[in-house]
């Protein structure tokens, strides 16, 4: 027999679309329209409600990219509107385009009032009104004419990232705003037919079920008369329900359906505009749960929450009335959804204590799930992290799209560098943004690894990126899919009972995943945005420096400590950690917008009325002392200590025929003409000598490539690009000059292409045998790449890399394919490679993305090639990203060991402050001198922050942890008078008490293991 399933389908597919999904509309009837266009940026309710309206006809262009015009629409529902069976809704379309809500036009529904109503975008362009006839409608329509970025151009340049370089034409042309009429009976039978045409499409092509569902169908579009939809849409109903009645068998998968809208902080549009997505997509939820109680929402990111109480209070009322019933559930305790690779240590601390501290602020809640969807891969730290933040569970989505290798697991135990595990899992169905739809449904179940011993996984659904939440359809499909034959079961839920579900029945069982989660795309997000790097390392540093100055003066001179302008500094900062700002992957206004923040932070904290200048003079800190913020002792001053430096002897720089040398009592480095290290002889502690240089290679060549992604230009480095690459080994001027401590330096010029660099090449004074190397680069490139290459005479076979609390080891080989797809990977202050007895560290002060190869010396045999990644010029989102000028520094540490690598990092990182006035030293008898606040006695424990504590106690905070991967006593020396000391969480609350004795807190640390000490004061 003819199987005519093909030719059913395409019946059943033309009535649904052709006549019964029209059939919705009953009636529809047009209301005035007055306009007032919004001359600069957004403005609030109350200014535009105030405004001069003007009459404004349907069919009329409007909104300049990025403008913002407000609609008053007035009029009333018809009185002769039949209510028995219909619903009364405003219907708005603002000119919607075919793609994704929120990469386009958006509106906000506000009642005269100032409640705002509702959010408006394509596909949930609805409004609800009073159903009663006669009733006068009177909103205004906050139309937000945000560019449309389809998709198919999104490795394309535009100029819609930047206020200044978009068309100054309308974007949008208004098609509607009308009271319409729903009859509710088609409504429904609409959202039946599409839950079991969705099944057809995933049901088996033979199977007895498939074939009965679309007999059901045909039979739906036999009883249903296209020309009267509505008198005959409960029949459709009838004949359709026992279809949908066949329920799940008692096995099936469960998806646990969470409402979501994952909201990027900023992307294709500025923080401005986010955070009028943020309330638009709260106002869609509260009108979604108002229809439906069985509606939950999962919202991330204290800073959008603290977004709406200040910008949208009454909004925000109505959101905690909801929190409070259970019903939106605060997630991910951070304060924004931060990228975890490049993010600090201690800012990775404060993404949770600011995000926790505000959540039980606000609401009296404190979510126990990390919610990192969409985050760019996570450093192997953040297991640690997490639970001593109390977060024992984590949800993320991203590592489905691995360009190689898959992860093995769905559901499984994260373990991290310390030995750490938090519960973690990737929801199989592949997407933040479901729609729930059947062949996600499926998708979910089929994908889904650990199906032979489990049977739950999770499902965050509703449209977000730019926003908007799950939608009546969405949920009316969930809701049907409750226990349906074919499909997996769905229960709408919350997070945590997912989690509680997930871990009852497959806890014990779980796998594990050992180290980090490296994600094998969007490699390029370690370099992309410079300056924005740059900004991000400074500040951290900065306000390390800060707290502990500040934390100084209030102990050894009852200064104030600066609380509430700390925090905000540090909230501006953990913002702008966000996702894809600090990766670099966002339009230009949003990087201007970082780099002029992270200006302000420095002005703030470093400025002549900063925060570090205010506590150096309570402190009274005499003029030339130096003030060293770093963990380690330099140039005699101990850590976390101010005193008067102890010069070391200059180093030397001689001409040797054509060639070049640097010479300290530590090394000597020699360079050709070309301004490229030949050689670097260290010296051994037992005397003898070692050439760090392989044979046949040369040190600080800078490399060229061509850097053209397969798609994402800002996000990926695609491993193509090692094929063509322009050694710069050219010279233009080589020549003496000082270096900034003003001992002697070399200066190198070349030119390339259409850009130039300036390096300052120079060894600092004593036995230290470290190459500093400072890079100015004018760069003028579109999609090239600029490595900096260092080969050195060591044989490993892994490269070591700091990471936020320690550091992580990997191959620098391709044995497997796990191997090769880590081809650019990404470090914090500094690598080593490392040989028994002999290795070397290059460290950097703003430079993340590194490569670590091996390469054959003339002899033939592999010595190891660092490279680091100092630039990129991609095309999208921002066609202009990196353009101009740019300083790196790097330093080389011959016959270095990691911790010298761990001291170089922080080193380049904190250089040391001279004092450039006060009052004369109030401590070691008026000399200058301050002592440290804290000591160790173990130099593999390192102190990353001392301030004092989040609730305004005076107590002090410290935070150490072990830096060398090994198990470490040590005492911690309290230098101040105290009457007790506890061991905290990261939020600082208490564990235990510290074991202290006669001279100070005994502690034994594991490998990594990161301990807070709260210091109660006498």
């Amino acid at each position: 027999m003819h199987d005519t399933t093909p030719l059913s389908l395409l019946r059943i597919d033309r009535y649904l679309a052709e006549w019964i999904e029209p059939a919705v509309v009953r009636a529809r009837h047009r209301l005035a329209v007055e306009s007032w266009e919004v001359p600069d940026e957004p403005v609030p309710f109350a200014h535009a409600r105030g405004a001069q309206y003007a009459p404004f006809a349907v069919g009329t262009p409007w909104g300049l990219p990025w403008g913002t015009v407000w609609f008053h629409v007035t009029g009333a529902v018809p009185a002769d509107w039949p209510q028995d069976g219909t619903r009364v809704e405003l219907a708005v379309d603002l000119g919607w385009m075919a793609q994704q809500p929120g990469f386009q036009a958006e509106g906000a529904a506000w009642s005269p009032d100032g409640v705002l109503v509702k959010g408006i975008s394509p596909r949930n362009a609805w409004v609800p009104l009073p159903q009663e006839g006669g009733a006068a409608v009177d909103l205004y329509i906050e139309a937000a004419a945000n560019p449309d970025v389809p998709q198919d151009a999104w490795t394309k340049p535009t100029p819609m990232g930047d206020r200044a370089t978009a068309p100054k034409d309308p974007q949008y042309t208004l098609r509607a705003i009308d009271v319409v009429l729903i009859d509710e009976t088609v409504a429904e039978l609409v959202a039946d037919a599409r839950a079991l045409r969705g099944l057809v499409d995933v049901l088996p092509a033979g199977s007895t079920r498939r074939a009965q569902v679309v007999a059901v169908l045909e039979e739906l579009c036999d009883v249903v008369d296209p020309e009267d939809v509505a008198g005959t849409a409960a029949r459709g109903r009838e004949v359709v329900a026992a279809a949908l009645a066949a329920p799940a068998p008692a096995g099936a998968h469960t998806v646990h359906a969470v409402g979501h809208a994952h909201i990027d902080s900023a992307w294709l549009w500025p923080v401005r505009e986010t955070v009028r997505k943020v309330s638009r997509t709260v106002a869609n939820v509260l009108a979604l749960m108002d229809a439906d109680p069985d509606v939950t929402f999962a919202m991330s990111s204290a800073q959008q929450y603290a977004w709406l109480e200040e910008h949208y209070p009454e909004l925000f009322e109505r959101l905690r009335a909801r929190v409070a019933e259970g019903r939106i559930v605060p997630v991910g305790g951070m304060w924004v959804e931060s990228d975890t690779n490049m993010v600090g240590s201690e800012a990775l601390v404060r993404q949770f204590l600011e995000g926790k501290g505000y959540f039980e602020r606000a609401f009296g809640v404190e979510p126990t799930s990390v919610w990192l969807p969409d985050s760019f891969g996570y450093t192997g730290a953040f297991p640690q992290v997490a639970r001593l933040a109390g977060c024992p569970d984590f949800l993320t989505q991203k590592l489905s799209w691995n360009d190689t290798n898959r992860i093995p697991h769905h559901t499984f135990w994260w373990e991290g560098i310390d030995g750490t595990r938090v519960f973690t899992h990737f929801p199989p169905v592949d997407t933040y943004n479901s729609d729930l739809s059947a062949r996600e449904l499926v998708h979910a179940e089929v994908e889904f690894r650990e199906k032979a011993h489990a049977t739950h996984s999770l499902a965050p659904f509703g449209y977000g990126d730019g926003g908007g939440g799950p939608t009546r359809e969405m949920v009316a499909q969930g809701h049907r899919s409750a226990s349906l034959e074919g499909s997996p079961r769905v229960v709408i839920d919350s997070p945590d009972d997912f989690f509680a579900a997930a871990k009852a029945e497959y806890g014990e069982l779980a796998p594990s995943w050992v180290g980090e989660l490296y994600l094998e795309y969007h490699r390029g997000t370690y370099t992309s945005q410079s300056r924005t790097k740059r900004g991000n390392r400074r500040s951290e540093h900065l306000l390390r420096e800060a707290e502990l100055w500040a934390a100084t003066a209030a102990v050894r001179a009852g200064a104030d400590y600066p609380y509430e302008e700390l925090q905000r500094l540090w909230r501006v900062v953990l913002l702008n950690q966000f996702h894809d700002i600090l990766p670099g992957s966002s339009i230009a206004w949003v990087h201007r917008e970082a780099e002029r923040s992270y200006e302000e932070v420095a002005e703030a904290l470093v400025g002549p009325a900063g925060l570090v200048p205010a506590a150096l003079r309570a402190l009274g800190v005499a003029p030339g002392a130096v003030a060293n913020a770093a963990p380690f002792e330099r140039d005699g001053v101990a850590p976390l200590a101010i005193a008067a430096p102890s010069p070391a002897t200059p180093a030397e720089l001689t001409r040797d025929g054509d060639d070049w040398v640097l010479t300290n009592a530590g090394v000597t480095v020699r360079l050709d003409a070309r301004g490229l290290v030949v050689s670097a002889v260290v010296g051994r502690p037992d005397g003898s000598r070692r050439e760090a240089i392989p044979a046949g290679h040369v040190g600080n060549l800078l490399q060229f490539h061509q850097d053209i992604p397969n798609t994402w230009e800002a996000w990926d480095i695609d491993r193509h690009y090692r094929r063509l690459v322009t050694d710069l080994d050219v010279a233009d001027v080589l020549e003496p000059a000082a270096a900034p401590d003003g001992g002697p330096a070399l200066r190198i010029v070349r030119t390339f292409s259409g850009s130039s660099v300036e390096q300052l090449l120079w060894l600092a004074g004593g036995d230290d045998p470290t190459l500093h190397v400072r890079t100015h680069v004018d760069w003028h490139e579109r999609q090239k790449l600029l490595k900096l290459a260092f080969p050195v005479d060591v044989h490993s076979h892994e490269a070591t890399s700091e990471i936020q609390f320690g550091h992580v080891t990997r191959p620098t080989h391709a044995n497997t394919s796990w191997d090769a797809a880590r081809f650019e990977t990404v470090a914090h202050r500094w690598v080593h490679v490392g040989e028994p007895g002999f290795g070397v560290a290059v460290a950097n002060d703003a430079s993340y993305g590194h490569d670590i190869t091996r390469a054959p010396d003339a002899d033939g045999r592999s010595v190891s090639v660092v490279r680091v990644t100092l630039l990129r010029a991609p095309l999208f989102p921002d066609p202009v990203a990196d353009q101009g000028e740019h300083t790196f520094h790097n330093a080389v540490t011959f016959g270095a060991g990691v911790a010298d690598a761990i001291r170089s990092g922080y080193g380049l990182n904190l250089p040391l402050r001279t004092v450039a006035g006060g009052a004369g030293g109030t401590d070691a008898g008026g000399t200058g001198e301050v002592a440290p606040l804290v000591t160790v006695s173990s130099p593999a424990v390192v102190v990353e922050a001392v301030k004092l504590a989040q609730d305004r106690s005076g107590d002090v905070v410290v935070r150490l942890y072990e830096s060398h991967g090994a198990r470490a006593a040590v005492r911690v020396g309290l230098g101040f008078a105290h009457t007790g000391v506890v061991l905290t969480d990261l939020l600082e609350r208490p564990l235990g008490e510290a074991a202290e004795g006669e001279d100070g807190v005994e502690l034994e640390l594991r490998p990594f293991q990161v301990v807070t000490l709260r210091v109660r004061r006498s």
